[in-house]
């Protein structure tokens, strides 16, 4: 058993060898670097991931996959490690959860704040935001949004009293959440709040045993089920844009790839995500595939 336990590590080692060997030899080879592609552990983030590898790979760089990386922390830490060399985030997340300052209603402030201090704290590039925004957000159906005239927060505060609200964990609690649209908006008194987990929460609203229910700007189910966002009219929330967080090491080897990376940002509409999540989430497709023929309709990749 030993004996074979020895033979086991010593394969697994040759073989990482290998593999470091084949990289390297290919950088010499193309003068390219293989670059290691990270994202965090949900459908849109498995989306774009994608779609940079994909990118890439049309314009002759090697890439090493290592998608669905849990959460935000652990994304960022291999990136840090250099464990990866870059993974799609969001400017509210990096503002608030990662440098620890105070949510701003500006995207161009966000976006400003994020790109200066990851250079500054890690030597990290922001490249360009899309203009997507996977914010935090309220929904309703198209016809109760309808009954009452509700289309902002401020109409949402007003009529709090009448509405059922299914509030997923955390979300009467957060600074952002229930208390922050009372702070901000007033009212916000609803006539029940029932609490459901994150799976069931857009279940419970077209089953009619809710009205209201908590989403992020980006949710395919928008789409899927036509459903309804609140406008943010007070500014409660700071933009979620998305972009590329890069090595500046990786760009000093490679500095094209910026480039090829910021050609897809204009494309990534609220819309877009939208319909691309749900292609994934509603209609069980496999992710690589939507990036894929996403990237083709664009004319991005053959």
């Amino acid at each position: 058993m030993l004996m074979f336990r020895r033979l086991a590590l010593l394969l697994v080692a040759a073989l990482l060898a290998s593999a470091l060997l084949a990289g390297a030899v290919y950088a010499q080879s193309t003068g390219k670097p293989t670059i290691r592609i990270g994202s965090k552990n949900f459908t849109e983030q498995l989306l774009l991931g994608e779609m940079y590898a994909l990118l890439l790979e049309a314009h002759g760089y090697r890439v090493e996959r290592k998608l669905n990386l849990a959460g935000t922390l652990v994304a960022h830490q291999a990136l840090v490690h250099d464990e990866i060399d870059m993974y799609p985030e969001y400017t509210g997340t990096g503002l608030m959860n990662m440098l620890d300052m105070d949510p701003m209603s500006s995207a161009e402030a966000v976006y400003n704040a994020v790109k200066e201090g990851y250079l500054r704290e890690w030597n990290l590039v922001w490249l360009d935001p899309a203009p997507m925004n996977n914010t935090q957000a309220i929904a309703v159906t198209r016809e109760v949004a309808e009954r009452y005239n509700m289309y902002t927060l401020s109409r949402m505060a007003e009529v709090a009293h009448e509405l059922v609200m299914a509030a997923v964990p955390e979300f009467t609690e957060r600074p952002d959440g229930l208390k922050g649209l009372q702070e901000v908006y007033g009212g916000f008194e609803f006539k029940d709040l029932r609490m459901v987990d994150y799976g069931i929460k857009y279940r419970a609203l077209l089953s009619g045993q809710a009205d209201v229910t908590v989403a992020f700007g980006t949710d395919g189910e928008i789409i899927g089920y036509d459903l309804v966002v609140m406008e943010d009219d007070k500014g409660l929330w700071p933009p979620y844009q998305v972009a590329p967080v890069v090595r500046a090491e990786l760009l000093e080897q490679a500095p094209e790839v910026a480039a090829i990376l910021n050609s897809l940002q204009p494309h990534l509409t609220d819309a877009t995500m939208q319909r691309l999540n749900w292609e994934v989430d509603g209609n069980k497709r496999e992710y690589t595939r939507v990036a894929r023929e996403f990237l083709r309709e664009l004319g991005m990749i053959d």
